[in-house]
C-alpha cells in the first residue's frame, strides 16, 4: 500500500492565485514597504528577516508541518524541545529581550516556558530586593531554575482578594508555613505548572500576628532540583486537555503545611519584619498599577497582530476565491491567451467587504492605541519616579478597558474572518481555527473582560463628578471631553451629507458627546435616583467600551492625520482610519441614537458613507495586509499563502494526514471489511473488485 497522493498534472482553474494577488498588488495605491517601514522601523523589519532566516532552517524549529495532525501528547513533547532550543539560539546568537519576542511570534507556539519569561522573571525583577534577584532571578535568567506564576485559584480568578491560599508567619522559626485549606484553594490554570516548572511565584494571603493582610507574593520550590519530584507538602500536576493553548501544561498545585524561609515573600514593597513579624505596608498602593498598565499595553499590541493575521488569511484567500459571476459587473480574465468573463472573487462583493475590512482597519487603530499606550507608560514611570502619580489612575483605567475591548474585538475579529473564507475556514489548514482556539484566554487572563469594564467606568464617574464639581485637578483626556460635554449638554451634530462623516472632528465629537452623556446619566442613576451599582453593571460595561472606541479612533486620527505633506502611505492610513471611525459607529449606533446628539436621517448618512469608504478601501485591501509582513513559516495558513497558492497548498497539507498515509487505512480490517463481506450474497465481485447485482 502506498500514501494517498493527488495527481500532480492537475492545477487549479484560471486565473490562478498567484495571477490574482499579483493583479490586486498591481492597484494599490501605496507602498506597502514604505509603509511597513514607517510602522514598524526598518531596523525591527530587517531583525525580523533575520531571524526568520535562522528559525526556518533550525532542525528543531524549522519544520511546523506536524502541528495540526498529532495529539496533545506529541505536540507537548515537541514544545519541550522547541522551548530548550529556543533558550540555545538565545546563548548563541545572543539575542536580547526584543529579539527573543521577534523569535517567538515567528515560531507561533506557546511552550512550558513562557510564564517563566513573561510572569515569573518580570515578578522578581519588580518585586524583589536586591537580595533576592540575586537568590532567584539570576538563576532563573540562566534557566538553572524554571519558574511560573500561581495566583489563579480552582474557586476564584479574578476576586484575587478572594484567594484562600495562606501563608502565616511564625518569628519564632522565622518561616511561613504555605498551606491550602480548602480543595477551591487548589492553584489552578498555571503556565508551566504542570510539567516544567520547579519553582513559582504564589499569591497568598499573608498572615502575621494574627492578622490578615491579604494576598502577598512568594518564591516558592516546588520540586526536588535534582529528581523533579515534588517536594514534601506539595500536590502538583496538569490540569488536562484545554480548548486550545494544548502545548502549554497548565497546571494545579497545592500546599500541606509547607515552610517557606522568610527571604520568600517577594520584599520590595511591602515586607514582615523577620523578628517581631510586624508589616510594613508599600509606600503607594498603586505601585503595582504600573506594571499592569505594560502587561495590557501589550495585550493591545497582540490584539493589532491577532487582527492582522486574521485579516491577512481572510483577505489574501477572498482575492483569489472566485464564486458564481456578477452580471451586473462581469469579471474578465486572461485564461490560456483569451480574454473569457470568469467568476467574481469575493473579495469584489460588497458584503465580504463589509465583513472583512472593519477588521483589517481594528488591526491598525490597535497599533496606534498600543504605540500611544506605550509612551504614555514610560512617560508616567518617569513621573512616578519623581513621586508625581497624578496620571495613573487614568492610565490605569483606559489600560483595563482597552485590554477588554481589543480582545473582545480579537475574538469577533477571528470568528469573522473565519466565516469570510466559506467551507475552507473550518479547515485547520485555514490557519484560523487553531489559532482561535489558543487566542481565547486572552479574554479571561489578565482581568475578566466584564470585571475589568468595572475599573473603567468607576474611574470615569468619578472623574465626571469632580469636573461637574470644578475640582478635577489636573486635566486629563477623559476630564476634558467632560468638560466640552458640561458646556454644551444639548449639542447637535453638524452633520448634513455623507461626506461630513469624513471629517475627523465631526467623527471624534460624537464619540466624545456618547460617552460622557452615558456617564451623565450613569451619574444621575446611582447618585439621584439610587440606582444599585449590580442593576447598573450593563450600562457600566457600554460605557466603558464607548470610552475605549474613543480612544482608539483619537489615537488611530492622532497618528494619520495633521501632517503638513501627505505621501500615498499617509493617504491609505486616512481612508482607514475613517473607515474604523464609521464601523465602529455604525455598529454602536443604538447608543448613539439614544443620545440626542445624531438624528435617525444623520444615521442614514452614516451607513451610506460606510460603503463608500469600503469602496475607497478596495484597491488596496490587499496590499494593506502585505503591510502587516507575515511570512508563510509564521502563518502556517494554505488560505493565506502569500504567493496565493491557496489550493495547491490545501492538497499538499491534506497528503500530511496520517489517514492517508496509505490507501487502505487502519481499521479497514477490523470493523469495515467484516460488515461488506457478511452481506456480499446479493453482490458478484470481479476480480477488479468492482461490486456487480
Amino acid at each position: 500500500m502506498a500514501p494517498v497522493r493527488f495527481p500532480r498534472h492537475l492545477k487549479p482553474i484560471e486565473p490562478q492565485g498567484a495571477q490574482l494577488l499579483a493583479q490586486e498588488r498591481a492597484k494599490a495605491s501605496f507602498d506597502p514597504q514604505a509603509l511597513a517601514t514607517s510602522l514598524y522601523g526598518e531596523a525591527l523589519l530587517k531583525k525580523q528577516d533575520e531571524i526568520l532566516a535562522i528559525l526556518e532552517k533550525d532542525p528543531v524549529l524549522g519544520d511546523k508541518s506536524h502541528r495540526y495532525y498529532v495529539g496533545r501528547d506529541v505536540r507537548f513533547k515537541r514544545s519541550l524541545a522547541a522551548a530548550k532550543r529556543m533558550v540555545e539560539l538565545v546563548k548563541i546568537h545572543r539575542w536580547n529581550d526584543e529579539e527573543l519576542k521577534i523569535a517567538d511570534r515567528l515560531f507561533d507556539e506557546s511552550g512550558p516556558f513562557r510564564l517563566h519569561r513573561s510572569m515569573f522573571m518580570p515578578t522578581l525583577e519588580n518585586q524583589g530586593t536586591d537580595e533576592q534577584k540575586k537568590l532567584y532571578l539570576e538563576p532563573a535568567r540562566r534557566y538553572e531554575i524554571i519558574g511560573c506564576y500561581a495566583q489563579t485559584e480552582l474557586g476564584h480568578g479574578s476576586n484575587v482578594r478572594g484567594l484562600e491560599t495562606t501563608a502565616t508567619y511564625d518569628p519564632s522559626t522565622q518561616t511561613f508555613d504555605l498551606h491550602s485549606p480548602t480543595l477551591t484553594a487548589s492553584k489552578w490554570w498555571i503556565g508551566g505548572l504542570g510539567v516544567a516548572a520547579n519553582h513559582a511565584v504564589v499569591m497568598a494571603r499573608l498572615i502575621s500576628n494574627g492578622k490578615d493582610y491579604g494576598p502577598h507574593p512568594f518564591v516558592v520550590q516546588i520540586r526536588d532540583l535534582k529528581t523533579h519530584e515534588p517536594l514534601k507538602g506539595v500536590t502538583v500536576g496538569d490540569i488536562g486537555p484545554k480548548f486550545g493553548f494544548n502545548t502549554v501544561d497548565n497546571g494545579f498545585i497545592l500546599f500541606d503545611h509547607l515552610k517557606l524561609p522568610h527571604v520568600a515573600m517577594l520584599a520590595r514593597f511591602s515586607k514582615v519584619d523577620k523578628v517581631t513579624g510586624e508589616y510594613q505596608r508599600p509606600p503607594n498602593d498603586k505601585l503595582a498599577y504600573g506594571t499592569m498598565v505594560f502587561v495590557r499595553a501589550n495585550i493591545v499590541m497582540e490584539s493589532s497582530y491577532v487582527l492582522a493575521r486574521a485579516a491577512t488569511v481572510a483577505v489574501r484567500y477572498s482575492a483569489l476565491r472566485a464564486q458564481f459571476v456578477d452580471e451586473a459587473n462581469p469579471k474578465k480574465a486572461l485564461v490560456q491567451g483569451q480574454t473569457k468573463v470568469v467568476e467574481t472573487p469575493v473579495l469584489d462583493y460588497m458584503m465580504q467587504q463589509y465583513r472583512l475590512f472593519p477588521v483589517l482597519a481594528q488591526a491598525y487603530a490597535c497599533h496606534f492605541t498600543a504605540q500611544e499606550m506605550h509612551r504614555m507608560y514610560y512617560e508616567n514611570q518617569a513621573k512616578m519616579a519623581a513621586g508625581d502619580f497624578s496620571y495613573l489612575a487614568d492610565l490605569h483605567a483606559s489600560s483595563s478597558g482597552l485590554k477588554s475591548l481589543t480582545t473582545t474585538l480579537n475574538m469577533a475579529g477571528l470568528e469573522d474572518c473565519r466565516r469570510a473564507c466559506g467551507g475552507h475556514g473550518y479547515s485547520l489548514f485555514s490557519g484560523l481555527g487553531q489559532f482561535y482556539q489558543d487566542m481565547l484566554p486572552k479574554a479571561t487572563w489578565e482581568g475578566d473582560n466584564y470585571l475589568l469594564t468595572q475599573q473603567t467606568t468607576r474611574y470615569l464617574l468619578k472623574t465626571f463628578r469632580a469636573v461637574q464639581a470644578g475640582s478635577q485637578g489636573r486635566a486629563t483626556f477623559s476630564s476634558s471631553y467632560m468638560q466640552e460635554y458640561l458646556a454644551q449638554p444639548t449639542a447637535k451634530c453638524p452633520a448634513s451629507q455623507p461626506s461630513d462623516w469624513t471629517n475627523p472632528e465631526v467623527l471624534l465629537s460624537t464619540f466624545k458627546y456618547r460617552v460622557a452623556f452615558l456617564v451623565d446619566k450613569a451619574v444621575q442613576a446611582i447618585d439621584v435616583h439610587q440606582q444599585t451599582w449590580n442593576d447598573m453593571l450593563v450600562e457600566v460595561y457600554r460605557i466603558s467600551r464607548a470610552h475605549c472606541q474613543l480612544l482608539l479612533v483619537a489615537n488611530f486620527f492622532s497618528a494619520v492625520f495633521g501632517k503638513d505633506k501627505q505621501s500615498n502611505e499617509d493617504k491609505v492610513l486616512q481612508r482607514l482610519a475613517i473607515l474604523f471611525a464609521l464601523s465602529t459607529l455604525e455598529a454602536e449606533m443604538a447608543d448613539v441614537l439614544t443620545c440626542g446628539y445624531v438624528s435617525p436621517d444623520q444615521a442614514l448618512l452614516v451607513k451610506k458613507q460606510t460603503i463608500a469608504a469600503l469602496k475607497a478601501i478596495r484597491p488596496d485591501a490587499v496590499a494593506l495586509v502585505d503591510v502587516f509582513g507575515y511570512p508563510d513559516y509564521l502563518m502556517q495558513s494554505a488560505l493565506g499563502d502569500k504567493d496565493g497558492r491557496a489550493y495547491e497548498r490545501m492538497t499538499e497539507m491534506a497528503e500530511l494526514e496520517p489517514l492517508n498515509q496509505n490507501t487502505v487505512a487502519d481499521g479497514y480490517e477490523e470493523y469495515i471489511r467484516p460488515l461488506i463481506h457478511a452481506g456480499q450474497g446479493a453482490w458478484k465481485v470481479g476480480k477488479d473488485g468492482a461490486a456487480r447485482l
